[in-house]
């Protein structure tokens, strides 16, 4: 149906906005499998250590995998998101290959 079609398509924006916000600020790391998975999820590749970092500065939260729901993210919090990825990853800089 086509709400179905709608929220597909809006998790697919998100996923590209996401890479396109990470790939801009210049995130150590590459960001093309955000574009290239499928779902609601998404794993980041970040590391354990990222995760509770994104947890306990910017009150980000997900699984110790860096696994994120794509359908938590939306325009009003999509730039906090990246950047917050990106100074992590930056403080942090031991990210897991993809």
């Amino acid at each position: 149906t086509g709400h179905i079609r709608e929220m597909a398509n809006r998790i697919i924006e998100m996923r590209e906005g996401l890479y396109n916000r990470l790939t801009s600020l210049k995130t150590p790391g590459s960001w093309e499998h955000i574009k290239k998975q499928i779902g609601m999820f998404s794993y980041t590749g970040l590391t354990e250590k990222q995760v509770e970092h994104l947890r306990k500065q910017y009150h980000i939260y997900m699984p110790r995998s860096g696994r994120i729901n794509m359908c938590g993210l939306n325009e009003s919090n999509i730039d906090y998101v990246a950047n917050a990825f990106n100074e992590t990853i930056k403080l942090i800089p031991d990210i897991e290959s993809h």
